[in-house]
């Protein structure tokens, strides 16, 4: 189950969105739209049919041309939270990677709703369930008491996903993408570059017994996407290989996102969620 008692405290966090971004809907988020608004954006010659209220007559006295102000509306952005719920997810104690992430993402659902904000939720595993975007408490609750009764199952169809998901983003968004990542680093890259052009935060969540392997002796591991059990010896060198591997695939999915200037970020289902906010929103 989802802790919200953490809501009410999270005032003091901002979403900072660097970009500008466009959108049908008026709001305090500059757009890269020109048009008449309370930001000036530049001068332009004037041109037969455009408005003359528009012709800023101090230029006209010093250099004898028609020039027009520009501006750039004030626009709103959508919030687009896309969460994991494949069965991966659903590993950790005492609280699952599902259900952290989960905090996280209603966390930041409601500081988009403070910013008046419409947000929009969804989740994938084999499948994508998309929820249309709106404002307000009745959405955030919707999003809580889904989240709270979805049952973290299947394989991660990430790629799938990200490519359904990209045809419902239409203006210049805020994607925030949370999962493991734990499936093919091809499959993840490719799905990162199909996300597109907006304000992206990737969020890895990882249990601390996935980031550390602190265990020794002999285990069966049994995989909770394909069901495949494994029996191994976990020795002080299988730890450092598993180390490499694991540090190898994250470092190549924070590359793409580098290159793509998404920001990225790994957070363990150990670190209070407070801090998990303060890295993801500085």
């Amino acid at each position: 189950m989802i802790n919200i008692d953490f809501l009410n405290q999270l005032d003091r966090f901002h979403l900072v969105v660097k970009k500008r971004v466009t959108s049908n809907f008026v709001g305090p988020r500059k757009s890269v739209a020109a048009g008449r608004g309370l930001t000036f954006k530049d001068h332009r010659m004037y041109a037969p049919g455009d408005d003359i209220r528009l012709i800023d007559w101090k230029v006209f006295a010093r250099t004898d041309d028609l020039y027009i102000k520009t501006f750039e509306e004030e626009r709103n952005l959508t919030a687009h939270i896309i969460m994991d719920a494949s069965a991966s997810m659903g590993f950790g104690k005492p609280i699952s990677k599902f259900d952290y992430a989960a905090m996280l993402g209603v966390g930041l659902a409601y500081l988009a709703m403070r910013e008046n904000e419409k947000f929009q939720f969804s989740t994938f595993s084999e499948g994508l369930e998309i929820f249309q975007p709106r404002r307000g408490m009745s959405q955030l609750a919707s999003m809580v008491f889904y989240l709270n009764n979805v049952k973290t199952q299947g394989s991660s169809k990430l790629l799938d996903a990200m490519v359904q998901y990209k045809k419902v983003v239409g203006s210049r968004s805020l994607l925030v993408l949370i999962s493991d990542f734990l499936v093919d680093i091809s499959e993840v890259i490719e799905a990162l570059y199909n996300l597109g052009d907006h304000e992206i935060k990737v969020i890895q969540v990882l249990d601390p017994i996935e980031r550390d392997l602190k265990y020794s002796g002999d285990f069966k591991l049994i995989d909770s996407e394909s069901k495949s059990m494994l029996r191994t010896y976990i020795s002080p060198r299988l730890r450092v290989e598993y180390q490499q591997m694991l540090d190898n695939h994250v470092a190549k999915m924070e590359d793409t996102c580098n290159n793509l200037g998404y920001h990225f970020h790994q957070i363990t289902t150990n670190t209070p969620i407070f801090d998990a906010f303060y890295r993801v929103l500085e």
